[in-house]
């Protein structure tokens, strides 16, 4: 270099921040910059420009920009179109900040021009102040409203020229920096000075946001393109933490943006027009808020090891999209075409996302902790976020698998469940998603178009994959699950549980599906009285039995034969139709014996409590022989009609009102009576009514009363006989009227359907007006035929079942929690008991590795068979729906009546849909007749 150009140099070294700070007037300085990058610059070679250039100049300019901006907060107060001298000070400062940012660019294009391409330390100097003096210019651009605060009229296109420059500025950095290659030889200074413009960018990336998209979205490229072409030498420097978290935030800000920007055109009605600035508005936030998803996506596939400390993060991310989806119930309803774009934005890119996690042990801790906190309306999607997870776990490693099938094996790990047990227990806390109902896409079958199903259809669906993908060693682990499901209190997820169950057992081999008949009937014989865990139990053993093959039914009833009144309480479970002609003979006569027996010991030795219960034992089963039974000619109907009738004598009013335990006998009477009715004597249903009218009056148990009104709607069905009518009729009318005036909401509902049921198909007219006689109870029949009621609204609606929710689960914790005398009730320790009494043998798991590959493989042996299916029988369905047809009409007759005397005259398109209904009628005689 020359004389001049060295004395020039030495002369701006020795500016001092003292002089920076002090001086008002920096045209000198300025000039002295602008004379050395655009004079004497170019004549200074690549190996020279750090060490007699860069280093020395730059940080001055960055310090005389830094005054100049500090000047700018100093003065800036009282600007004014009045001050017209301050307002011209600050318009030259912004000039002079201009001039600074297009001498770093000559500087920039300068090192560009060279053919080679530079070393990071031949240009140390240069990226570390350009972006410190970017930074600072795009910040005080975003805050330029507040700085001038009502006066930004005055420098605003100042502000924009500044804000041109700096953009230019940048871009030129970023492509001289793209030029420059390090490899595994490079110096720990060169390594440091790249991960140092990684992060200053990353800072710039946090003030651009709201800016410039493309500005934005380029520097956040130039971010992750530069950490993963140096990957293996900056990935142990990289703040992972923040630029994760920064990633995050970005994605969730467009996403919410473009869900205000959609819910806007919506309301405006501009969603047709996509011309409209609104909508490219839209469009390009949904872009980026793509390009954000699709960035977190690449960034964790390359870095995560490095991330582990952040799943937490991830997935409160993937909650607080999926909450702005359908079926969530906060989601906006949006149109199906701003919906679909937004899909493509966020919510494809999830499944990506959610595929990098899981082979991470920290994010299946986060999703998998057993006591998950989350905001009600984050429920539903981490329900979602586990059906995904096990959508995708088919094509993972066996280690991924136990991950998250197995659960926590050892105390010093972090806790967490197995996946069906998770998966399961969010199905219980989303209790107003299940209410509601929402709606899920379902299974496209046989080429029909997919349609919506509930919540529990779409879960049930894809458990039932999982189960049928599930690796032999993870079967009991599957088995645990259902066991501890099945007997919680919540009476949905348990049913949840009880499909899963089925499908395994029909899926796997007929050995299988006995063993587990026969656990779940060892676990219902073990629940001595009623209690959830019976009724659960009993649910699925009843489905269950349908399964099995005859041989596999007939061996059920040699473990647990009926004439064993402590088998009782397996087979008053079963439905006697899913058995073969064979074990449904065996159990009817098993019980029909039972009974008989149970009857003469009950006779021969007089009322004590202990025949009473064993006849209360012997009559559940009984009812489960008699409502099977089609014909009233069958002997086991007969023989069960002739120990109905005994007892009905025996049951004396007085008796039942003064003894508590009867009060069981009498509701299993009535249920079977229910059934029998057309085959009993008028002597016998005027004693049950007497009985009926004896526990009424003093307020009887609900369960009791809702047998009683099943009997007396069922009384519909027969004629009294003339000489009988004077003792049933009245007291049947009594009893309707008492029933349908129950202030119980539950008691009045049930009264209303089994009188409206009485009403449609009796023949005794006379008792409907005699129940009717109080002009309320008249009032409320007739709103509920008419189907008059108050119409509750969406948001009421879903107010109330919120409301609900509370209430009904701290019920069920407290049915979980309460301790009883274990004689009475099956916990769930027993349970568990019985279940690992018959795994620690290894029978489950053996049968599912020798005999479920004929399933799961190729292989074409065949599995044991289960019971076949039932034919379609064309008698039931014509009797089916002639049957519904037949209590329609009578309903509407019975309703055209009522309004007829009363001042409300029926609809006038009435008459009309009457004769289109002659008209169907007429076509099916046709049809019947042509065939």
């Amino acid at each position: 270099m020359s004389q001049t150009n060295s004395s020039l140099l030495d002369e701006v070294v020795q500016w001092s921040q003292e002089t920076c700070r002090r001086e008002l007037n920096w045209d000198d300085h300025i000039r002295v910059l602008k004379i050395i990058t655009d004079m004497f610059l170019p004549h200074i070679g690549l190996s020279e420009l750090e060490d007699e250039c860069f280093s020395k100049i730059l940080p001055k300019a960055v310090t005389m920009f830094d005054s100049m901006m500090k000047e700018i907060m100093d003065q800036v107060g009282g600007l004014s179109s009045q001050n017209t001298d301050l307002c011209l000070l600050l318009r030259s400062i912004l000039q002079a900040m201009m001039q600074i940012i297009d001498a770093l660019s000559s500087c920039v294009r300068h090192v560009g021009s060279f053919a080679e391409a530079p070393d990071m330390d031949a240009i140390r100097s240069l990226p570390t102040c350009v972006l410190k003096v970017l930074r600072e210019t795009f910040q005080h651009c975003k805050e330029s409203e507040v700085v001038y605060c009502g006066r930004l009229s005055l420098v605003a296109d100042l502000l924009q020229g500044l804000f041109k420059e700096a953009y230019s500025l940048q871009k030129a950095l970023l492509e001289l920096l793209e030029r420059i290659a390090l490899d595994s030889s490079a110096s720990e200074e060169e390594v440091s000075d790249i991960v140092t413009v990684i992060h200053n960018l990353l800072d710039i990336c946090s003030i651009i946001s709201n800016l410039d998209m493309a500005l934005h979205a380029n520097t956040w490229k130039f971010v992750i393109k530069q950490s993963l072409k140096y990957q293996s030498l900056v990935e142990e420097h990289l703040h992972h933490g923040d630029i994760s978290s920064s990633l995050c935030d970005n994605l969730l800000a467009s996403f919410h943006t473009s869900v205000e920007l959609a819910e806007q055109i919506k309301h405006a009605g501009l969603q047709e027009s996509t011309q409209s600035p609104e909508y490219k508005l839209f469009q390009k936030t949904a872009k980026m808020c793509r390009f954000f998803a699709n960035t977190l996506v690449h960034y964790i596939k390359e870095f995560k090891c490095f991330l582990t400390k952040y799943c937490n993060d991830f997935h409160q991310l993937y909650l607080q999209i999926l909450s702005k989806f359908p079926p969530s119930l906060c989601a906006p309803a949006l149109p199906s075409a701003l919906t679909g774009e937004l899909n493509t934005a966020a919510l494809v890119p999830m499944d990506a996302f959610l595929l990098q996690l899981l082979p991470l042990r920290p994010f299946a801790e986060v999703v998998l902790q057993q006591d998950l906190r989350l905001s009600p309306e984050h429920e539903l999607p981490h329900c979602l976020l586990l059906v995904n997870v096990l959508g995708q776990l088919n094509s993972q490693p066996e280690e991924v698998l136990q991950l998250w099938y197995s659960g926590s094996q050892f105390s010093e790990e972090t806790p967490r469940l197995p996946l069906y047990q998770a998966l399961f227990s969010s199905f219980r806390r989303c209790y107003t998603e299940r209410q509601v109902p929402v709606l899920l896409p379902g299974v496209m079958m046989k080429g029909q178009a997919q349609v919506q199903v509930s919540l529990h259809n779409h879960l049930c669906v894809q458990l039932c994959a999982s189960v049928a993908a599930l690796p032999p060693l993870l079967i009991p682990v599957l088995e645990r699950c259902l066991v501890e499901t099945v007997l919680q209190a919540d009476s949905l997820t348990a049913l949840l549980a009880t499909d899963v169950w089925c499908f395994t057992a029909r899926y796997g081999t007929a050995e299988l599906c006995l063993h587990h008949v026969v656990l779940v009937a060892q676990l219902v014989k073990a629940c001595t009285t009623e209690c959830y865990q019976s009724i659960h139990l009993g649910l699925l053993l009843k489905r269950m039995v349908f399964l099995m093959t005859p041989e596999h039914q007939m061996e059920l009833a040699a473990r647990f034969p009926p004439s064993e009144v402590e088998n009782l309480s397996v087979w008053r479970h079963v439905l006697l139709r899913a058995l073969s002609q064979d074990a449904r003979h065996r159990v009817e006569s098993d019980i029909i014996s039972l009974a008989q027996r149970a009857l003469t010991d009950w006779q021969n030795g007089g009322y004590k409590l202990g025949h009473v219960y064993k006849m209360n034992s012997v009559l559940l089963s009984l009812l489960a022989v008699v409502r099977v039974q089609a014909s009233p000619k069958e002997q086991c109907v007969l023989s069960a009609l002739r120990i109905l009738t005994q007892l009905w004598l025996r049951m004396s009013p007085d008796q039942v009102q003064s003894q508590p335990a009867l009060h069981c006998t009498l509701q299993l009477l009535l249920s079977m009576s229910a059934v029998l009715v057309k085959n009993i004597e008028p002597q016998v249903i005027c004693q049950a009514m007497l009985c009926v009218d004896a526990v009424v009056s003093q307020r009887c148990a609900d369960q009791l009363t809702l047998a009683a009104l099943e009997f007396l709607s069922s009384l519909g069905k027969i004629f009294i006989p003339a000489d009988s009518q004077s003792q049933i009729l009245p007291r049947l009318s009594s009893l309707f009227g008492v029933l349908l005036a129950d202030r119980s909401w539950m008691l009045h509902q049930h009264a209303l359907e089994a009188f409206s049921h009485f009403a449609e198909i009796t023949n005794h007219e006379e008792v409907i007006s005699e129940s009717l006689s109080v002009e309320e109870t008249k009032v409320k029949v007739v709103n509920y035929l008419s189907k008059v009621n108050a119409r509750e609204d969406v948001a009421s609606r879903l107010q109330r079942i919120q409301l609900e929710t509370a209430v009904i689960e701290k019920h069920n914790e407290r049915l979980e929690s309460h301790k009883e005398n274990a004689s009475d009730k099956l916990t769930a320790e027993v349970a568990e008991h019985q279940l690992l009494k018959l795994l620690l043998k290894h029978r489950l798991l053996k049968l599912w590795q020798t005999q479920s590959p004929t399933i799961l493989s190729s292989n074409t042996s065949t599995p044991c068979p289960k019971k076949a299916r039932q034919e379609f029988c064309a008698e039931e369905e014509f009797s089916r729906y002639v049957t519904t047809a037949e209590n329609a009409l009578k309903a509407l007759q019975a309703l055209t009546e009522s309004t007829a005397t009363s001042a409300t005259p029926p609809p006038p398109w009435l008459e009309s849909r009457l004769q289109e209904l002659q008209t169907i009628i007429t076509h099916i005689q046709t049809a019947r007749h042509t065939s």
